[in-house]
């Protein structure tokens, strides 16, 4: 069994078409970004650039850049339902550089459209990503003071010295979204949109931030003033410290957010539907003076409000979106998403605290809403229902009307997908019943995170089967697909 991240090989195709069998609209994923440190798909070394994990080598294969027993010397995962990160890098970008030995950019298929295309973010990616591995992956901040600060002479020289590195990066950029648009074709092809997502913040060591620091709010010397956050809440006593740089706002105003337009329009090229993360944050984000241990002495600071959306409107029009409106909410928040007119998220972990009426029972829910068991952020179903208190869980069994512990998951899947949410996005995880040994991320912790993925033989016919049956029970299955003749 090949041990990939889930790269857009044939089983991302399988999955396409167990999804179509199992009348499914959606496929939600996470961010398609370039993980580094932490590997997480929210720290990212661009807003822009796909991740080179994802490129699948059998197409480098069939294209003559690599041979069989090349494309198996990446095999080297102990466990396949859990991606090793280390091996990955160390074994996957060997081979990828041997590809890029063979590849002739002249020859190559639209490959100058693609650069022309993606210049804007390109350019400044591929030279950061290069000089990155020139200063021996140390973050920009600490690269020679010249090109640190992106001295014209410096930029020239690195450009010019650089130039085989820089072309590899472009490399693996071209093939990483010629692959993802022929996947996302298909998957459009067969009745499934892709829902995919934008985090609000960039990271701090990122080519986004070394190319526009006059996007941020940084010093003379390129750091963070402040950075973002969340403040202590019931889930962690001093508040989660995310440490990204935080957005000069009266700055992008005055450009009429050229720079959001690029990376918005850029979602919509790759994705059908774009979840908009930590809304919350566009209203009123929360500022922590760097270089603070934890978030607990934050502030919150005026976001740009629906002044950013009103220019999303007139530039891109009305778009599929999903405001990720959870956490700390004010009237104020939800008055900017009844004004933009997104539909927030409700989930269902979220509801049964302490014999409680909120807004996260499915009775309460508006049409205009997307309901979900958990978000990547969340224990699975079965790890949620394992750790309830024993009133929660009573709470659940009575809202259910299911007395057996073993059939809440389904009862819980059943009556998000029977609420009147406009559309029920149910984790994978949740519909195979699988325990907290599938969560993907624990918020405030290190070392455990992104590294669970589904392998092949998990998703079967049968459980298609099951979610096509329950799709069409609560009206919301997928229309057959004709087939072009």
């Amino acid at each position: 069994m090949r041990c990939f991240v889930s790269d857009i090989q044939k089983s991302a195709y399988d999955f396409v078409d167990l999804l179509k069998k199992a009348r499914q609209s959606y496929w939600q994923i996470l961010p398609l970004g370039q993980t580094g440190y932490g590997d997480s798909p929210y720290q990212s070394f661009s807003t822009f650039a796909g991740n080179p994990y994802f490129i699948d080598l059998d197409m480098l294969r069939t294209e003559g850049l690599l041979s069989l027993t090349e494309c198996e010397e990446v095999e080297d995962c102990d466990n396949p339902a859990y991606i090793d990160y280390e091996k990955m890098y160390n074994s996957r970008y060997r081979v990828l550089r041997m590809a890029f030995a063979r590849f002739d950019e002249k020859s190559a298929k639209k490959y100058d459209k693609f650069e022309k295309n993606n210049a804007a973010w390109l350019d400044d990616y591929a030279l950061y990503m290069s000089c990155k591995a020139h200063f021996d992956q140390k973050p920009w901040t600490e690269w020679d003071e010249d090109i640190r600060l992106r001295k014209k002479k410096a930029l020239k020289k690195y450009r010019e010295e650089l130039a085989e590195e820089i072309r590899f990066w472009k490399f693996l950029q071209y093939y990483f979204l010629r692959q993802w648009k022929k996947l996302k074709k298909y998957a459009n092809k067969n009745g499934i949109e892709i829902i995919g997502d934008i985090p609000i913040y960039v990271a701090f060591d990122s080519a986004d931030t070394w190319a526009n620091p006059e996007l941020f709010q940084l010093d003379a010397n390129g750091y963070p003033v402040a950075v973002a956050g969340c403040p202590p809440d019931v889930f962690s006593a001093t508040g989660q410290l995310w440490g990204n740089p935080l957005y000069d706002w009266a700055y992008h105003k005055h450009t009429d957010f050229a720079w959001w337009m690029q990376r918005i329009a850029h979602c919509y090229r790759l994705y059908d539907v774009v979840r908009i993360d930590h809304f919350r944050g566009f209203e009123a984000y929360y500022a922590i003076p760097c270089g603070d241990p934890t978030a607990e002495y934050g502030h919150w600071e005026k976001g740009p409000g629906y002044a950013l959306f009103a220019r999303m409107k007139e530039v891109l029009g009305e778009r599929k979106v999903i405001a990720e409106d959870l956490g700390f909410l004010t009237e104020e928040v939800h008055e900017l998403v009844r004004r933009t007119g997104y539909p927030g998220m409700k989930i269902i972990e979220f509801a049964f605290s302490d014999y409680h009426d909120n807004d996260y029972l499915p009775h309460n829910y508006v049409k205009n809403c997307i309901v979900y068991t958990g978000t990547h952020d969340n224990e699975t179903l079965e790890g949620y229902i394992h750790n309830l208190s024993k009133k929660d869980l009573q709470f659940v069994k009575e809202y259910c009307d299911c007395n057996s512990e073993k059939k809440l998951s389904k009862a819980l899947i059943r009556i998000a997908l029977m609420s009147a949410a406009d559309t029920a996005i149910i984790p994978i995880q949740d519909y195979l019943g699988l325990g907290n040994e599938a969560r993907i991320n624990e918020p405030s912790t290190l070392g455990d995170n992104w590294k669970w993925r589904l392998v092949d033989g998990q998703f079967t016919e049968e459980t298609a089967r099951e979610m096509a049956a329950l799709a069409k029970i609560s009206f919301r299955a997928l229309k057959k697909v004709k087939k072009k003749k």
